[in-house]
C-alpha cells in the first residue's frame, strides 16, 4: 500500500537571493533560497577569472595541448 503525503511541499515560484538581492525564481521545496554565489557574480562566467601559475605549470599545460593564449 502506497504511503500518503510523504512528499514535501512544492513551490513553483521559489525566489533566489545572492546578497540580499533578488537574483530568480526557480521551482524548489524551500519558499526562499539564499546563496552565495551565482553564475552571474563567478568570476569563470564573468569572464574576470585569473590563472595563477605556480612553477610554470600553466604555460607546460598550454605547450603540452597546443593552446594559444590571449593573456597569462
Amino acid at each position: 500500500m502506497p504511503k500518503k503525503n510523504i512528499h514535501p511541499k512544492w513551490y513553483a515560484k521559489s525566489k533566489v537571493y545572492c546578497d540580499g538581492q533578488l537574483i530568480m525564481t526557480v521551482g524548489s521545496t524551500r519558499p526562499e533560497l539564499n546563496v552565495d554565489i551565482w553564475s552571474g557574480k563567478h568570476p569563470f562566467y564573468t569572464g574576470s577569472q585569473q590563472i595563477i601559475d605556480t612553477e610554470g605549470r600553466v604555460e607546460r599545460f598550454m605547450r603540452k595541448y597546443a593552446i594559444k593564449s590571449k593573456t597569462l
